[in-house]
C-alpha cells in the first residue's frame, strides 16, 4: 500500500495531513507547501511564466502542469484543490482569470481578461444546510487546442469546447461547443461555423 493510499484510507490521518497542508476554511496551501513541496510535485515547462501577483492555490494531492511558453498573468487564480489543472503549451491565462479544477487546456489556448472556468459546484438540495456546507461536486472542463475565449466569459462545470472554437466576450458557456465554431451570449449559442469546402466562416 502506498503512502497516499494509506493516508486516504485512514480518516483521522487524512484530516491531520489536510490540516498540515491547508488551514481550516482557507483555499490556499500553507507557505511551506508552496515553497518546499509543490516545486517537486508539479511540472513547469520551459520559458513558462507565472506573474508575481498571480494567486497559485496549488496542492500536492492533485495534478498541476503549466506547458512551455505559457503565461499566467497578474491577478489570476489557479486552484487544483478539488481537481487537476492542466495547461498546455503556448497558452495565455489573462489578467483576473479564475481556473478551478478539474480543468484541462490544450495548446495555444488564449483566455482574455476576467474569465472564470470552474469545474466545481456546491450542493444546494438540502434546504436545512447552507450551500457552503454541502458536499461539492466536480465535472471536467476541457478546452481543446487553439481556442480563444473573450473577456468576462464563464465556462461552467462539465463543458467541452472544441478545437479552434471562439467564444465571444461576456458569454456564459453551459453546453459543449463544437470545434471550428463561434459562440456568443448567455447561454452561449453557436452563430458561425467554418466551412472547409468554401474555406470561410458561415452563419449557423
Amino acid at each position: 500500500m502506498t503512502l497516499v493510499s494509506t493516508i486516504k484510507s485512514n480518516p483521522g490521518l487524512k484530516r491531520f495531513v489536510h490540516w498540515l497542508i491547508v488551514r481550516s476554511g482557507e483555499a490556499k496551501p500553507r507557505l511551506w507547501v508552496r515553497w518546499f513541496v509543490n516545486p517537486f510535485f508539479h511540472k513547469r515547462g520551459k520559458k513558462s511564466v507565472v506573474r508575481f501577483k498571480a494567486r497559485m492555490d496549488i496542492f500536492p494531492f492533485n495534478k498541476f502542469a503549466l506547458g512551455s511558453n505559457s503565461i499566467i498573468e497578474d491577478l489570476a487564480t489557479i486552484n487544483n484543490g478539488v481537481g487537476d489543472v492542466i495547461i498546455g503549451n503556448n497558452c495565455g491565462i489573462g489578467i483576473g482569470n479564475v481556473l478551478i479544477g478539474p480543468v484541462s487546456l490544450g495548446n495555444y489556448v488564449m483566455l482574455a481578461q476576467n474569465i472564470v472556468l470552474s469545474g466545481l459546484n456546491h450542493g444546494y438540495e438540502d434546504i436545512t444546510t447552507p450551500p457552503r456546507l454541502q458536499k461539492v461536486t466536480t465535472k471536467q472542463i476541457t478546452i481543446h487546442d487553439n481556442v480563444w475565449i473573450g473577456a468576462n466569459s464563464v465556462v461552467t462545470a462539465g463543458v467541452t469546447i472544441g478545437k479552434h472554437a471562439i467564444i465571444g466576450a461576456g458569454s456564459v458557456v453551459t453546453k459543449d461547443i463544437p470545434q471550428y465554431s463561434v459562440a456568443v451570449g448567455n447561454p452561449a449559442r453557436v452563430i458561425k461555423r467554418y466551412n472547409f469546402t468554401t474555406n470561410s466562416w458561415e452563419k449557423a
